[in-house]
């Protein structure tokens, strides 16, 4: 192990290495990074004699990864998309007050984004960045770079000790007016659970373990219907997109009535059968550090989503 090399790689030639890999062209790689190809060149064998393995086969008209490549590709990526984004957000914030929010892409797009006006209105000399993520984050760990706050949907043995209990997981069938008036008129309407058999389910294609909760499955099991087929199914990756397709009239969705809130407030989306809701184990928290590493403008912002959320639960408690 003698002649195993030690010291740290220069960043210089792993750029260069990820733009070679990721166009698999020295001359395309040169062209991104204002070189020459032969300076590329000469880092990617500095490169390569540093780490002790030929990183790419070189032929006439093509480059390839090795597996030695490969291994050292998917080490380099998200290492340089965080050098990267670290490097943005410094020269982005020259000294503004910056408070960066990590969250997954449904709770975003159908809760915190509507109301981020009233933040902007309330404190506009805070500046906002919004991570939106299904990668789980600790604020409080070493290796989250510069998030501040996590919003997030969990049991609370994954919620850190600081942290803040949102709202609780509320599930039920939603559909848009529009899709209950064509029922009325083409099909059985939708006046008892068992009418769903004639009807398009829509539903969240999660593997995770919390999907079981918010599925249509466990709730036709609590109506005493557990082998009810609907006439079809309609799969999705993700909450958004089973809203925006009950509120294009597409079919009923098992709405997660947290994030459905608004729409059915303005009439968008109906309840189908009120009296038959679930409720999970998951549920949405304010995941934070304790007070004293946090920024006041981290501070002001988490005070201003737990009213918020108490607005949110008052609403949810009323409906």
């Amino acid at each position: 192990m003698s002649n195993v090399r030690h010291r740290p790689l220069g960043v210089g030639p792993i750029r260069a290495f990820e733009a070679v890999a990721r166009h698999l062209s020295f001359r395309a790689a040169a062209d991104e990074l204002h070189l020459t190809q032969s300076a590329i060149s000469r880092q990617i064998q500095a490169l390569e004699e540093e780490v002790g393995a030929v990183l790419f086969l070189r032929g006439t008209r093509r480059v390839e990864l090795t597996p030695a490549g490969a291994t050292l590709l998917r080490a380099a990526e998200p290492m340089l998309d965080r050098l990267d984004t670290a490097v943005r957000q410094i020269r982005q914030a020259g000294g503004r007050r910056v408070v960066s929010v990590s969250t997954f892409a449904s709770f975003a797009s159908l809760w915190l984004i509507p109301r981020l006006e009233a933040f902007q209105r309330e404190y506009p000399q805070i500046d906002l960045r919004v991570n939106a993520s299904d990668a789980l984050v600790d604020p409080d760990g070493n290796d989250t770079g510069a998030v501040d706050i996590a919003l997030r949907y969990c049991r609370p043995e994954g919620a850190t000790p600081d942290s803040v209990r949102l709202f609780d997981e509320i599930v039920t069938p939603l559909a848009s007016p529009a899709y209950i008036k064509r029922s009325r008129i083409s099909g059985p309407p939708l006046a008892v659970p068992a009418d769903l058999a004639a009807h398009t389910l829509m539903e969240e294609d999660n593997p995770r373990d919390s999907a079981e909760y918010v599925s249509w499955s466990r709730w036709l099991r609590e109506q005493g219907l557990a082998d009810l087929q609907p006439a079809r199914w309609v799969y999705f990756n993700y909450t958004y997109q089973q809203v925006q397709a009950a509120l294009a009239g597409q079919g009923v969705t098992m709405g997660r009535l947290a994030m459905s809130l608004e729409a059915t407030q303005r009439g968008d989306l109906v309840e189908l059968f009120p009296g038959t809701r679930l409720t999970s184990p998951y549920t949405y928290w304010l995941i934070k550090p304790p007070a004293a590493r946090m920024s006041e403008e981290a501070l002001r912002f988490c005070e201003w989503v737990e009213s918020q959320a108490d607005a949110t639960r008052a609403a949810l408690a009323a409906s």
